[in-house]
Protein backbone atom coordinates (compact mmCIF):
# COMPACT_ATOMS: atom_id res chain seq x y z
CA UNK A 1 0.00 0.00 0.00
CA UNK A 2 1.34 3.43 -0.91
CA UNK A 3 2.10 5.98 1.82
CA UNK A 4 -0.01 9.14 1.73
CA UNK A 5 1.74 12.03 0.06
CA UNK A 6 2.35 15.05 2.31
CA UNK A 7 2.55 18.71 1.36
CA UNK A 8 3.56 21.56 3.68
CA UNK A 9 2.83 25.18 2.75
CA UNK A 10 4.75 27.76 4.81
CA UNK A 11 3.21 31.23 5.06
CA UNK A 12 3.86 34.47 6.90
CA UNK A 13 0.34 35.52 7.95
CA UNK A 14 -3.24 34.25 8.09
CA UNK A 15 -4.81 34.79 4.62
CA UNK A 16 -1.53 34.20 2.72
CA UNK A 17 -2.44 30.52 2.35
CA UNK A 18 -5.71 31.44 0.63
CA UNK A 19 -4.21 33.93 -1.84
CA UNK A 20 -1.21 31.79 -2.86
CA UNK A 21 -1.53 28.12 -3.76
CA UNK A 22 -4.93 27.52 -2.19
CA UNK A 23 -6.51 25.75 -5.16
CA UNK A 24 -3.40 23.57 -5.45
CA UNK A 25 -3.81 22.47 -1.84
CA UNK A 26 -7.49 21.70 -2.35
CA UNK A 27 -6.66 19.61 -5.40
CA UNK A 28 -4.17 17.50 -3.49
CA UNK A 29 -6.49 17.10 -0.51
CA UNK A 30 -9.18 15.87 -2.92
CA UNK A 31 -6.68 13.31 -4.24
CA UNK A 32 -5.95 11.98 -0.76
CA UNK A 33 -2.78 13.85 0.18
CA UNK A 34 -2.19 15.28 3.64
CA UNK A 35 -1.67 19.05 3.60
CA UNK A 36 -0.38 21.19 6.46
CA UNK A 37 -0.29 24.99 6.43
CA UNK A 38 2.28 26.46 8.81
CA UNK A 39 1.51 30.11 9.61
CA UNK A 40 4.57 31.72 11.13
CA UNK A 41 2.93 34.83 12.66
CA UNK A 42 -0.48 35.69 13.98
CA UNK A 43 -1.07 38.65 11.67
CA UNK A 44 -1.46 40.95 14.67
CA UNK A 45 -0.11 44.00 12.81
CA UNK A 46 -2.29 43.61 9.75
CA UNK A 47 -4.55 46.45 8.70
CA UNK A 48 -8.30 45.98 8.27
CA UNK A 49 -8.71 46.01 4.49
CA UNK A 50 -12.44 45.28 4.28
CA UNK A 51 -14.49 48.42 5.05
CA UNK A 52 -17.34 46.31 6.44
CA UNK A 53 -15.00 45.01 9.18
CA UNK A 54 -13.40 48.33 10.08
CA UNK A 55 -14.92 48.60 13.53
CA UNK A 56 -13.28 49.40 16.89
CA UNK A 57 -14.14 46.05 18.50
CA UNK A 58 -12.53 44.21 15.57
CA UNK A 59 -9.33 46.26 15.71
CA UNK A 60 -9.09 45.84 19.49
CA UNK A 61 -9.23 42.03 19.13
CA UNK A 62 -7.46 41.66 15.79
CA UNK A 63 -5.24 38.75 16.86
CA UNK A 64 -8.18 36.66 18.06
CA UNK A 65 -10.29 37.61 15.04
CA UNK A 66 -7.57 36.60 12.61
CA UNK A 67 -7.13 33.24 14.33
CA UNK A 68 -10.84 32.57 13.95
CA UNK A 69 -10.67 33.60 10.29
CA UNK A 70 -7.76 31.24 9.78
CA UNK A 71 -9.70 28.38 11.32
CA UNK A 72 -12.65 29.04 9.03
CA UNK A 73 -10.40 29.13 5.96
CA UNK A 74 -8.63 25.94 7.07
CA UNK A 75 -11.92 24.10 7.24
CA UNK A 76 -12.95 25.32 3.78
CA UNK A 77 -9.63 24.22 2.27
CA UNK A 78 -9.70 20.88 4.10
CA UNK A 79 -6.14 21.26 5.40
CA UNK A 80 -4.44 21.06 8.76
CA UNK A 81 -2.96 24.28 10.09
CA UNK A 82 -0.68 25.38 12.90
CA UNK A 83 0.80 28.66 14.12
CA UNK A 84 4.51 28.92 14.90
CA UNK A 85 3.88 31.63 17.49
CA UNK A 86 5.85 34.61 16.20
CA UNK A 87 4.60 38.20 16.27
CA UNK A 88 3.73 39.96 13.01
CA UNK A 89 6.39 42.53 12.09
CA UNK A 90 4.05 44.88 10.25
CA UNK A 91 4.88 46.61 6.97
CA UNK A 92 7.10 49.63 7.68
CA UNK A 93 6.29 52.81 5.77
CA UNK A 94 8.00 56.17 5.51
CA UNK A 95 11.26 57.70 4.34
CA UNK A 96 13.43 56.70 6.00
CA UNK A 97 11.75 53.46 7.00
CA UNK A 98 11.20 53.12 10.75
CA UNK A 99 12.86 50.24 12.61
CA UNK A 100 10.92 47.03 13.02
CA UNK A 101 9.33 46.41 16.44
CA UNK A 102 11.44 44.69 19.08
CA UNK A 103 10.78 40.97 19.28
CA UNK A 104 8.87 40.68 16.02
CA UNK A 105 9.38 37.77 13.64
CA UNK A 106 11.58 39.53 11.07
CA UNK A 107 14.25 40.55 13.62
CA UNK A 108 14.70 37.09 15.14
CA UNK A 109 18.05 35.32 14.70
CA UNK A 110 17.74 32.74 11.93
CA UNK A 111 18.11 29.75 14.24
CA UNK A 112 15.45 31.07 16.63
CA UNK A 113 13.04 31.85 13.77
CA UNK A 114 13.66 28.47 12.13
CA UNK A 115 13.46 26.12 15.10
CA UNK A 116 9.64 25.84 15.24
CA UNK A 117 9.50 25.13 11.51
CA UNK A 118 12.21 22.48 11.76
CA UNK A 119 10.15 20.91 14.54
CA UNK A 120 7.04 20.99 12.32
CA UNK A 121 8.92 19.44 9.37
CA UNK A 122 10.23 16.63 11.54
CA UNK A 123 6.79 15.99 12.99
CA UNK A 124 4.71 16.21 9.78
CA UNK A 125 7.41 14.76 7.46
CA UNK A 126 6.41 16.53 4.23
CA UNK A 127 7.58 15.22 0.89
CA UNK A 128 7.11 18.69 -0.64
CA UNK A 129 7.37 22.20 0.83
CA UNK A 130 5.97 25.45 -0.62
CA UNK A 131 7.28 28.90 0.28
CA UNK A 132 8.17 32.34 -1.14
CA UNK A 133 11.27 33.37 -3.07
CA UNK A 134 14.01 35.51 -1.51
CA UNK A 135 12.01 38.68 -2.23
CA UNK A 136 9.08 37.25 -0.32
CA UNK A 137 6.77 37.46 -3.32
CA UNK A 138 6.68 41.13 -2.35
CA UNK A 139 9.08 42.83 0.05
CA UNK A 140 7.24 42.44 3.33
CA UNK A 141 9.80 41.70 6.08
CA UNK A 142 7.82 38.69 7.32
CA UNK A 143 7.62 37.22 3.81
CA UNK A 144 11.37 37.62 3.33
CA UNK A 145 12.02 35.96 6.69
CA UNK A 146 9.56 33.19 5.76
CA UNK A 147 11.74 32.44 2.74
CA UNK A 148 14.86 32.30 4.91
CA UNK A 149 13.42 29.97 7.54
CA UNK A 150 11.79 27.72 4.91
CA UNK A 151 15.12 27.20 3.14
CA UNK A 152 16.85 26.69 6.49
CA UNK A 153 14.28 24.09 7.57
CA UNK A 154 14.44 22.28 4.23
CA UNK A 155 18.22 22.02 4.48
CA UNK A 156 18.49 21.36 8.22
CA UNK A 157 15.59 19.07 9.11
CA UNK A 158 17.29 15.98 7.70
CA UNK A 159 20.58 16.58 9.53
CA UNK A 160 20.67 14.87 12.94
CA UNK A 161 23.42 17.25 14.09
CA UNK A 162 21.26 20.33 13.66
CA UNK A 163 18.44 21.58 15.88
CA UNK A 164 18.74 18.85 18.53
CA UNK A 165 15.62 18.19 20.55
CA UNK A 166 13.19 19.00 17.73
CA UNK A 167 12.37 15.43 16.69
CA UNK A 168 13.71 12.69 14.47
CA UNK A 169 15.42 13.96 11.30
CA UNK A 170 13.35 14.15 8.13
CA UNK A 171 14.49 15.32 4.70
CA UNK A 172 11.80 16.85 2.47
CA UNK A 173 12.33 15.94 -1.17
CA UNK A 174 11.34 19.12 -3.03
CA UNK A 175 11.05 22.84 -2.25
CA UNK A 176 9.01 25.17 -4.45
CA UNK A 177 8.56 28.93 -4.64
CA UNK A 178 5.19 30.43 -5.53
CA UNK A 179 5.17 32.28 -8.86
CA UNK A 180 1.69 33.64 -8.43
CA UNK A 181 1.21 37.11 -9.85
CA UNK A 182 3.02 37.29 -13.15
CA UNK A 183 2.38 40.02 -15.70
CA UNK A 184 1.82 37.34 -18.34
CA UNK A 185 -1.08 35.87 -16.37
CA UNK A 186 -2.82 39.23 -16.00
CA UNK A 187 -2.27 40.08 -19.67
CA UNK A 188 -3.81 36.80 -20.82
CA UNK A 189 -6.86 37.40 -18.63
CA UNK A 190 -7.06 41.02 -19.84
CA UNK A 191 -7.02 39.92 -23.48
CA UNK A 192 -9.90 37.52 -22.90
CA UNK A 193 -11.89 40.20 -21.09
CA UNK A 194 -11.35 42.55 -24.04
CA UNK A 195 -12.47 39.88 -26.52
CA UNK A 196 -15.74 39.59 -24.61
CA UNK A 197 -16.24 43.33 -24.25
CA UNK A 198 -15.77 43.28 -20.48
CA UNK A 199 -13.98 45.80 -18.28
CA UNK A 200 -10.44 44.88 -17.25
CA UNK A 201 -9.98 45.42 -13.48
CA UNK A 202 -6.26 44.72 -13.85
CA UNK A 203 -5.48 47.57 -16.31
CA UNK A 204 -3.84 49.83 -13.74
CA UNK A 205 -1.92 46.96 -12.18
CA UNK A 206 -0.57 45.80 -15.57
CA UNK A 207 0.54 49.36 -16.34
CA UNK A 208 2.45 49.56 -13.05
CA UNK A 209 4.08 46.18 -13.68
CA UNK A 210 5.64 47.41 -16.94
CA UNK A 211 8.29 49.28 -14.96
CA UNK A 212 9.16 46.32 -12.76
CA UNK A 213 11.89 43.79 -13.30
CA UNK A 214 10.58 40.52 -14.74
CA UNK A 215 10.34 37.65 -12.24
CA UNK A 216 13.70 36.15 -11.39
CA UNK A 217 12.34 32.64 -11.20
CA UNK A 218 10.93 30.86 -14.22
CA UNK A 219 7.80 28.77 -13.91
CA UNK A 220 8.91 25.14 -13.84
CA UNK A 221 5.67 23.61 -12.58
CA UNK A 222 2.08 24.38 -13.54
CA UNK A 223 -0.52 22.62 -11.42
CA UNK A 224 -3.98 22.50 -13.00
CA UNK A 225 -6.52 23.27 -10.30
CA UNK A 226 -9.20 25.43 -11.94
CA UNK A 227 -12.04 23.23 -10.67
CA UNK A 228 -11.04 24.36 -7.15
CA UNK A 229 -10.96 28.14 -7.78
CA UNK A 230 -14.34 28.63 -6.16
CA UNK A 231 -13.16 26.90 -2.98
CA UNK A 232 -10.06 29.10 -3.02
CA UNK A 233 -12.29 32.19 -3.19
CA UNK A 234 -14.49 30.99 -0.31
CA UNK A 235 -11.36 30.54 1.80
CA UNK A 236 -10.18 34.03 0.89
CA UNK A 237 -13.52 35.54 1.85
CA UNK A 238 -13.29 33.77 5.22
CA UNK A 239 -10.45 36.20 6.01
CA UNK A 240 -13.04 38.93 6.34
CA UNK A 241 -10.76 41.57 7.86
CA UNK A 242 -8.40 41.29 4.92
CA UNK A 243 -10.62 40.62 1.92
CA UNK A 244 -13.50 42.69 0.58
CA UNK A 245 -15.88 40.23 -1.14
CA UNK A 246 -16.90 43.05 -3.49
CA UNK A 247 -13.31 43.95 -4.29
CA UNK A 248 -10.59 43.50 -6.84
CA UNK A 249 -9.90 39.79 -6.28
CA UNK A 250 -13.35 38.72 -7.46
CA UNK A 251 -13.96 41.08 -10.38
CA UNK A 252 -13.16 38.61 -13.19
CA UNK A 253 -15.88 36.04 -14.04
CA UNK A 254 -14.95 32.54 -12.94
CA UNK A 255 -15.32 31.02 -16.42
CA UNK A 256 -12.75 33.47 -17.78
CA UNK A 257 -10.33 32.73 -14.93
CA UNK A 258 -10.59 29.01 -15.63
CA UNK A 259 -10.20 29.29 -19.37
CA UNK A 260 -7.47 31.93 -19.41
CA UNK A 261 -5.18 30.55 -16.71
CA UNK A 262 -6.29 27.23 -15.17
CA UNK A 263 -3.08 26.60 -13.21
CA UNK A 264 -1.24 27.77 -10.13
CA UNK A 265 2.44 28.12 -10.86
CA UNK A 266 5.69 27.36 -9.09
CA UNK A 267 9.46 27.32 -9.40
CA UNK A 268 11.27 24.16 -8.31
CA UNK A 269 14.00 25.67 -6.15
CA UNK A 270 15.52 22.54 -4.61
CA UNK A 271 15.14 18.83 -5.15
CA UNK A 272 16.98 15.88 -3.66
CA UNK A 273 15.40 13.46 -6.16
CA UNK A 274 15.56 13.24 -9.92
CA UNK A 275 12.77 15.05 -11.71
CA UNK A 276 12.40 16.66 -15.10
CA UNK A 277 11.00 20.13 -15.71
CA UNK A 278 8.63 21.40 -16.86
CA UNK A 279 6.26 19.56 -14.52
CA UNK A 280 2.50 19.50 -13.98
CA UNK A 281 2.60 17.93 -10.51
CA UNK A 282 4.36 18.97 -7.29
CA UNK A 283 4.80 15.28 -6.51
CA UNK A 284 6.40 14.45 -9.87
CA UNK A 285 9.22 11.99 -9.24
CA UNK A 286 7.87 11.24 -5.76
CA UNK A 287 4.67 9.29 -6.41
CA UNK A 288 6.61 6.40 -7.87
CA UNK A 289 9.09 6.18 -4.99
CA UNK A 290 7.01 6.72 -1.85
CA UNK A 291 6.06 3.45 -0.18
CA UNK A 292 4.73 2.59 3.24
Amino acid sequence: MSERLRLMAVHAHPDDESSKGAATMVRYVSEGAEVLVVTLTGGEAGSILNPAMDRPEILENIAEVRRKEMDAARQILGVRQEFSGFVDSGLPEGDPLPPLPDGCFAVQPLDVASEPLVRSVRSFRPHVMLTYDEQGGYPHPDHIMTHKVSVEAFEAAGDPERYPGTGEPWQPLKLYYHVSFTRERFEVIAAMLEERGLENPYAEWIERMKDREPPKWEITTRVRCDEHFETRDRALIAHATQIDPNGFWFAVPMDIQREAWPTEDYHLARSVIDTEVPEDDLFAGIRETVRA
